[in-house]
């Protein structure tokens, strides 16, 4: 079995808000009388991709399980790659393949720079199926990134919503080893499917989507930060945990 816990769009902008609001949830998580395997942050970590929201980040997420990122439609690759990975700057696709507690966990880039759009490009592409086609049969793996790949009934995040999102569904029918898809950027909490899969989104640290027939204001500012907690046992059925951080 392996517990992962999901957090996503914290839009870390320098804001004592912002900082509150994600230091919350991660005493919350450090805090737990059962660590998690890992934590998965599915994008839109700095709210302007600057090298100190992502300095910032690096300090707020430290933490005594793995951490694996992924970036969102308001990252920017370079300083990312630099302040938060440590690695040299480049607007190359960030994707990074993870093997936490018998479960690989690809966390894939799924950004156009400068779009609100997403999109997995031919080098993120071969790389998910090069990587899938390395593991057993009998593997179990998850796959992450930002923008949802289907519709969610709502219009903010439905006009930026993954592109294409056929191509990596007919390179999910070669490969069973995925269990579930996750996701953030819609800023509410959300489950569907995609390829025969679950599909799951991630709530929101920095504010809460409205649905259309609950207000005509699109953001919720009030709504404590949300996370996801995933349980995925040996049959590669994930359970999924919605919980707010008061």
């Amino acid at each position: 079995m392996t517990l992962l816990a999901q957090i996503s769009d914290l839009h870390l902008d320098g804001s004592e808000r912002a900082t509150r609001r994600a230091t919350r949830v991660m005493d919350h998580l450090r805090a737990l009388s059962h660590p998690v395997d890992a934590l998965l942050v599915t994008g839109d970590i700095a709210d302007h991709g600057a090298e100190a929201e992502y300095e910032e980040a690096a300090q707020i997420l430290t933490a005594p399980f793995p951490v694996l990122t992924c970036p969102g439609n308001h990252d920017a690759r370079p300083a990312y790659r630099k302040a938060l990975l440590g690695d040299a700057p480049d607007q190359g696709p960030i994707n990074q393949a993870h093997h936490i507690a018998g479960t690989t966990i690809l966390m894939c880039d799924s950004t156009i720079p400068g779009r609100d759009e997403g999109r997995l490009d031919a080098q993120t592409l071969a790389w998910i199926d090069t990587t899938l086609a390395a593991l057993p049969q009998d593997a179990t793996a998850l796959i992450a990134f930002h923008q949802p790949p289907v519709e969610l009934h709502h219009p903010l995040p439905d006009s930026g919503m993954l592109e294409e999102p056929g191509q990596l569904a007919d390179l999910l029918g070669a490969h069973p080893q995925v269990a579930a898809v996750l996701t953030g950027h819609a800023h509410t909490a959300a489950a569907s499917t995609f390829a025969a899969r679950p599909l799951i989104v991630g709530p929101a640290i920095t504010w809460t989507l409205r649905l259309p027939w609950e207000s005509d204001h699109v953001a919720d500012r009030d709504q404590p930060p949300g996370l996801a907690f995933h349980i995925l046992d040996d049959d590669r059925r994930l359970t999924t945990h919605y919980r707010v951080v008061l």
